[in-house]
């Protein structure tokens, strides 16, 4: 591993401890959940905790607990050192676990810790100069919160991307919320802020089961995740646990009528919401393709259709057509672009994502992926 330029003093990163320094990382990811508001029935911070068991998470870092939280109000645990007699002090601190492990298409740093109490601006600063030096891509948070849902429904994904790309491979519900907000807020407001591509993601939990965990709530975050970064996950023990949740709670509702007769009102205003939400999607569908234009963001396969001509860019980290998002996909310096013609008529584009070659190669650029858009 090299080592990195220890940070200057007084800067945000005088909190961060690193447990070793890494090397240069393959387009790497910042996943990011925090126990407390966030943090519905557990599901956030146990889908970030259940991802990097699977991924084989190596202790990468840990902030410093004393300037952000009130020992007060959660204070800090003894325990027994494994094995011995001494005990020690656990402080509720964020740490951070680097999985590189084989068949990950990106590196992913994923930090998990307790909503802090104080100085949230400078709790962001150390986390965003941290994904500076490791040259973060792209930053998703987690969170769970509480909703008028059924637990007999698929669980529902709502909350927000910086790019249309990211919010369509997120497949989330556009939030409306507004309110009160929690560090998973600040934190994504903040990354969005310093330029990263940055998304958030939010399963809901019925409230009135709110007081026990989720694991359906869990299994909806690591299986929506998974999918972002296109790397199969092994969920089958937390399919098992769901389906004992569901038993377990089978029994207390033929126990409780008054329970069961709420849960069925939800479920047939979920029919309903369900039933609009179909319907507004089938506007949209057969919507002129006029109307839908107007409302896209410039990209470089709508310049290249509409142009009818070859396109290049030699900066895609510069460039307006290109969003923050894509631009972390592929680890590419340029694009170049391409009209797919058929018959006088444009149908798409071919996109050419072009990283430049290490000095003294004798090639000097690499194709690394073709898409048609």
């Amino acid at each position: 591993m090299t080592r990195a330029l220890p940070s200057p003093p007084g800067s945000a990163m005088d909190a961060l401890s690193y447990r070793f320094r890494p090397g240069p990382l393959r387009r790497p990811v910042l996943v990011l959940a925090f126990a407390g508001w966030n943090d519905a029935a557990e599901a956030a911070t146990n889908a970030a905790r259940f991802l990097q068991t699977a991924w084989d998470g190596q202790p990468l870092a840990t902030l410093d607990p004393e300037e952000f939280y009130h020992f007060g109000l959660n204070r800090p645990r003894v325990r027994f050192v494994p094995g011995t007699t001494e005990r020690e002090i656990v402080w509720p601190d964020t740490e951070f676990a680097l999985c590189r492990r084989e068949g990950l298409s990106r590196d992913v740093v994923i930090g998990v810790g307790i909503e802090p109490h104080l100085r949230w601006k400078a709790f962001c600063r150390a986390i965003l100069a941290m994904a500076g030096e490791l040259r973060i891509g792209l930053v998703v948070t987690l969170g769970a919160l509480l909703a008028e849902v059924p637990h007999t429904r698929p669980v529902r994904l709502t909350g927000f991307a910086t790019d249309p790309e990211l919010a369509a491979v997120l497949g989330v519900r556009p939030t409306r919320y507004e309110g009160p907000t929690g560090i998973v807020g600040v934190l994504a407001s903040s990354a969005r802020a310093a330029g990263l591509a940055t998304g958030s993601l939010w399963a809901n939990v019925p409230h009135y089961i709110s007081s026990v965990e989720n694991p359906h709530a869990t299994l909806a975050l690591v299986q929506r995740l998974s999918r972002l970064l296109d790397t199969p996950v092994d969920c089958r023990e937390l399919e098992e646990a769901a389906r004992q949740f569901d038993t377990q709670l089978a029994e207390v509702l033929a126990q409780n009528r008054k329970v069961a007769t709420y849960v069925r009102k939800l479920e047939a205003k979920d029919a309903g919401t369900c039933w609009r939400d179909k319907a507004r999607r089938s506007r949209v569908r057969g919507a002129p393709r006029r109307l839908a234009a107007e409302s896209e963001q410039p990209s470089v396969p709508r310049a290249i259709v509409q142009q009818r001509a070859p396109l290049a860019i030699e900066d895609v980290h510069a460039s307006p057509l290109v969003s923050s998002y894509a631009a972390s996909l592929y680890p590419a310096r340029s694009l170049l672009g391409l009209p797919l013609v058929h018959h006088d008529a444009v149908l798409g584009a071919v996109l050419i994502w072009i990283s430049m070659a290490a000095s003294g190669s004798s090639s000097p650029i690499t194709p690394l992926i073709s898409s048609v858009e």
